[in-house]
């Protein structure tokens, strides 16, 4: 990708428009360069707008895709990449259908969305995710509840490339920052588990930090 002077590389969309927006945005790329946790901001779509080191880290060993890559969608990571299932454990359950309920909250919200209703038409023609979107849905939610669809608060298992983190868990922390929110984006941080801790969470993750010249910025696409 293309390296602009302000700092975001050329992708899916553009910069958020004007000065103020784009300086919060480089400012708050600055704060999840400090995390040692794998964190994220993204858009309705799940259009990834901003990624630090360690979630680069988390998927660095998935194969190339070419509509499906971590960094670019993360709903179309989660439900049509087939490396998927080898970092997010327990996939069907525990990140598959969560994220086919927010594919149905988004329609409802954004129902023209031509993103949306493209990751829908791929369900649809998968025999397996479709059925399961159809019927095995609203069978799950009506189960466990609506609050298990919720990413913020969830405890999910996951497998690490590195192996000092190896097989464990994260708690998923998910907040829409008032500005955040006013461009459209969250942000959802995967907080992991020490996996030598007994289930608690690690102070600082393994490995070193890196600084926020090594942060990447991939632009969202346009609404």
């Amino acid at each position: 990708m293309a390296h602009r002077s302000d700092g975001w590389r050329s992708g899916r969309g553009h910069a958020p428009e004007g000065p103020e927006a784009r300086a919060y945005l480089t400012d708050y790329a600055a704060l999840l360069s400090t995390l040692p946790y794998p964190s994220v901001v993204f858009d309705h779509r799940w259009d990834v707008v901003l990624a630090n080191p360690a979630f680069d880290d988390l998927f660095k060993t998935v194969s190339h895709h070419p509509t499906a890559m971590p960094h670019q969608n993360l709903m179309r990571f989660v439900l049509f990449h087939p490396d998927a299932g080898a970092v997010l454990e327990d996939h069907e359950s525990s990140w598959c259908l969560p994220m086919l309920a927010h594919l149905a909250e988004g329609l409802e919200d954004h129902g023209q969305d031509a993103e949306l209703l493209a990751i829908r038409q791929e369900v649809e023609d998968d025999p397996i995710m479709g059925a399961a979107y159809r019927q095995g849905l609203p069978h799950w939610l009506r189960t466990v509840g609506p609050d298990a669809a919720e990413h913020d608060g969830s405890v999910r298992p996951l497998c690490h490339p590195d192996p000092r983190w190896g097989r464990t868990h994260c708690r998923v922390v998910a907040d829409a920052p008032r500005m955040l929110e006013s461009l459209g984006y969250r942000h959802m941080t995967l907080v992991l588990r020490d996996p030598r801790g007994g289930g608690r969470t690690a102070r600082h993750a393994p490995g070193r930090r890196r600084t926020v010249g090594h942060l990447r910025a991939v632009p969202a696409a346009e609404a």
